[in-house]
């Protein structure tokens, strides 16, 4: 197998059209690409919008659109059906071609990558190629427009920097996973290669794997068309010939839910989807859309509403009485153990969040993320699922308890602390302890103290101070340990250590 892929950098900068200068695409609040003149300038992502206005305060800020990316790439696609058969959409920006049956036809490689390029051509925008015998292989290529010689992967590879796998974000690489490789040493592609499989495994699971198999060059899927599943397709043939974007968009997100409700009776996932239109004329067009992770429902919605709002505005393909949705693979889906848990299939879980988000609103489901702080419930913010997580800055907290954290929280039952006179145990002006502990009584159940450390005052808008102790109950085996917070001349259970 002989693949080409066709790469255009930073395509959601030349989707916008009609911008000069500096530009930036952003995310909440955040730079999600830049023009290469923003990059002469300093800006780069994941940088603050603010920080690259100041770098460069003569910056276009433009809010990210993936419709509009996906509109405007669904037209250039089609300009590839002209010179090669088999075409598939990665994501917009980036398109795969079988190469040996476009070469065949056109006479050698380097003429089919010549029309490729031509036919991609546009004024003020750039496109990269690359060639080698896997997709995967193939995408990397593109970065320094190479054509890799047949059974030349694996030799390429072995130079191509680790970063190169979180470069494209089709590839599917977690880049927390690039950073952990090379801070463990490992730059090259050819290193990891070179690392025993099922040592990436035990170490890294399924992302491990599959950088793995990137890197030594395993074989990878064809880019041709398979037999379409008539039992999986779905078809909708609208009252209304479609001539509107809107229009289109219900289209898109009623078929979505017929094609997956269809899926997900035989328990499989897709991989790679055809979408077909039928014209008023009597013209069919189609297009072919590929991901390396399983299409959820929502991402299907919008592959199909890109395409056809391309076709319908920049295409000008007319009135669309029919459509069809076309599953061209299927894969099983991941084992799934508890929601949550280590192993779970993502996409699965992402797709319950997003059906309890779309009925219960966005706020519904929240992610526990890290950040800083001196207690135990300040340390964790509660953000939306899917949005974007805030910035965690270091800090050296003081008056922060001190690991082991407590294992759970508690709603601030109230207790009372003795010395062994049976005198309360108070925290005096100076932040120390009025006396040693010797008991702790909550509700009906008396502890005796065996352990405790503290107390680690806090000057917040009130003054607090908490204090670690462990206690057991006659007769018990098992000690029991709480952070207890002194507030208000009260002490009371701010979390348990069981």
């Amino acid at each position: 197998m002989r693949v080409a892929a066709i790469w255009f950098p930073d395509w959601p900068i030349q989707a916008v059209q009609d911008v000069s200068g500096p530009v930036a695409i952003v995310q909440h609040h955040r730079v999600k690409v830049c023009s290469a003149q923003a990059r002469r300038e300093g800006i780069r992502r994941e940088m603050k919008v603010r920080a690259a206005q100041a770098v460069c305060p003569q910056v276009t800020v433009i809010e990210d659109d993936p419709d509009r990316d996906g509109r405007m790439f669904s037209a250039l696609a089609a300009s590839f059906d002209d010179v090669a058969a088999s075409v598939e959409v990665v994501r917009p920006g980036l398109v795969v071609i079988d190469l040996a049956a476009a070469a065949k036809f056109h006479g050698s490689e380097s003429a089919a990558l010549e029309m490729m390029l031509d036919a991609a051509a546009r004024k003020g925008i750039d496109a990269f190629a690359g060639a080698a015998d896997e997709i995967a292989t193939a995408i990397i290529a593109t970065r320094s427009n190479t054509v890799v010689d047949p059974e030349g992967s694996r030799a390429f590879l072995s130079v191509q920097p680790i970063e190169s796998l979180a470069a494209e974000v089709a590839l599917g690489v977690d880049p927390e996973l690039v950073r952990s490789l090379s801070q463990l040493g490992v730059r090259t592609l050819g290193e990891l290669a070179e690392l025993p499989s099922t040592a990436v495994a035990t170490r890294f699971s399924a992302a491990g794997l599959l950088a793995h198999r990137i890197a030594r060059a395993a074989p990878d899927r064809r880019v041709a068309p398979e037999l379409p599943m008539a039992d999986l397709a779905v078809a909708v043939t609208p009252e209304e010939p479609i001539e509107r974007v809107d229009a289109a968009a219900f289209a898109a997100r009623k078929m979505a839910a017929a094609l997956h409700s269809k899926l997900a009776a035989i328990g499989q996932n897709c991989l790679r989807l055809k979408i077909v239109a039928e014209l008023a004329d009597g013209t069919r067009v189609e297009r072919i859309w590929r991901t390396r992770e399983a299409l959820t429902e929502a991402a299907t919605a919008d592959r199909v509403r890109w395409q056809l709002d391309g076709w319908l505005t920049n295409g000008g393909a007319g009135e669309i009485t029919s459509l069809i949705l076309e599953p061209l693979e299927l894969a099983a889906p991941e084992p799934v153990g508890e929601l949550w848990r280590d192993g779970t299939n993502t996409d699965i879980a992402r797709r319950v969040v997003e059906r309890v988000q779309s009925t219960l609103g966005s706020d519904a489901v929240v992610q526990p993320v890290r950040v800083g702080g001196r207690g135990v419930a300040e340390r964790i913010a509660l953000v939306p699922f899917g949005e974007q997580l805030p910035e965690t800055k270091e800090a050296s907290w003081p008056g922060a308890i001190p690991a082991p954290l407590p294992a759970r929280l508690h709603p601030a039952a109230q207790v009372t602390l003795i010395d062994e006179h049976a005198n309360r145990i108070i925290v005096n002006a100076e932040a120390l302890l009025s006396s040693v502990p010797y008991a702790l009584r909550w509700g009906s159940q008396y502890y005796l103290v065996t352990g405790w450390a503290g107390p680690w005052p806090v000057a917040l808008p009130q003054r607090v101070a908490r204090l670690q102790v462990v206690g057991k109950r006659e007769g018990d085996d098992v000690p029991c340990a709480w952070l207890l917070v002194w507030m208000r001349g009260r002490w009371r259970v701010e979390a348990m250590y069981s």
